[in-house]
């Protein structure tokens, strides 16, 4: 029996559980760092804050004890906000086996430091560590609809273990080593998927929006390439596939800020609103910014979105800014 703890039970942490639960021969640990919440889906089965209306099977044990969390897993998968994904894991890491597998299902950067989570993780433990991406709505995967996403490690075999330990019927994984790709890919597309919303929100058609999905793909895999990652990795599911499913689904939380910002609603009243829930292109913005400056990048879209989000710009002014800059070949 497999070993698997989920640490992190927002909607992509409890989506994680229910899927592998359907596997066989699993055992399955979901913490929370809230104990009201571990108790509420304890005595429910279901996470009403982040996953309404989906089953958490009873065999899912839940606790809010992150030591009980991780004794004697054969994976840890790690699927919490960016911001928290340090002061977390550096609860545990003192105390983790050395064949523990790692995996990363959170797709941001860290602000400040500007690193990819595989590489925070990297910072605090020597466990081989894996990540976890792809285009995949939570409660789409919860619901058990087709769903295909990427395991990329540089460790030899982690990825193939995470293929063979996580798919399903429901759930199809693909292998990678381009961990910088495919973890760039996660977190940029949030970036263009809070401007698609605000494309959305300013009802500017579909011309705009497929104009905006197209130079976005572009700048994301410019700075990807730039930090060590493929280019055939972008096209791929971590790449185009998760930037269209988050730039155009009705389940993107980015998107959904992003369309909020576009009909003129202040930022601090949209995040008040969303009861916990995070949308991680709001911090990798900045952080995706500091990584074209360091590597001497152009990313005129991610600019734009970040004079939106924290210089208050207005979302018509960024659009006409962007569509007076200077001609090029594509």
């Amino acid at each position: 029996m497999s070993r698997i703890t989920i640490l992190g039970a927002g909607a992509w942490g409890t989506a994680l559980a229910i899927s592998l639960a359907r596997r066989s021969g699993h055992e399955i640990r979901l913490w929370s760092h809230s104990a009201a919440l571990a108790d509420q889906i304890h005595d429910t089965g279901t996470n009403e804050q982040f996953l309404p209306g989906s089953i958490v099977p009873m065999d899912v044990s839940v606790t809010s004890d992150i030591a009980r969390a991780v004794f004697e897993a054969e994976i840890i998968l790690c699927v919490t906000p960016s911001e928290y994904l340090r002061g977390i894991f550096g609860k545990i890491a003192p105390v983790l086996d050395r064949d523990q597998i790692i995996v990363s299902a959170t797709k941001g950067l860290e602000e400040g430091t500007l690193l990819r989570m595989s590489q925070v993780l990297a910072s605090m433990t020597s466990n081989p560590i894996a990540v976890l991406s792809g285009p995949s709505f939570a409660a789409e995967v919860a619901q058990g609809v087709p769903t295909a996403v990427v395991a990329a490690s540089a460790a030899p075999g982690v990825a193939q273990t995470i293929q063979k330990e996580f798919s399903s019927g429901s759930l199809r994984l693909y292998t990678n080593d381009d961990v910088a790709g495919v973890e760039l890919g996660g977190a940029l597309k949030n970036v263009i998927a809070l401007a698609a919303g605000v494309v959305n929100g300013l009802e500017l058609g579909h011309n705009s929006a497929a104009a905006l999905i197209t130079r976005g793909i572009a700048e994301i895999t410019r700075l990807a390439v730039a930090c060590g990652g493929r280019r055939q990795t972008l096209a791929g599911l971590s790449g185009v596939g998760d930037l269209v499913l988050t730039c155009t689904g009705s389940l993107s939380r980015n998107r959904t800020v992003g369309t909020e910002l576009g009909k003129g609603r202040a930022l601090p009243e949209i995040l008040r609103e969303m009861n916990g829930k995070v949308a991680e292109g709001i911090r990798s913005t900045s952080a995706a910014l500091g990584l074209a400056s360091r590597y001497g990048v152009e990313m005129p879209i991610t600019e734009q979105m970040h004079a939106i989000l924290h210089e208050r710009k207005s979302p018509n002014e960024a659009i006409r800014e962007l569509m007076a800059r200077p001609g090029r070949d594509e």
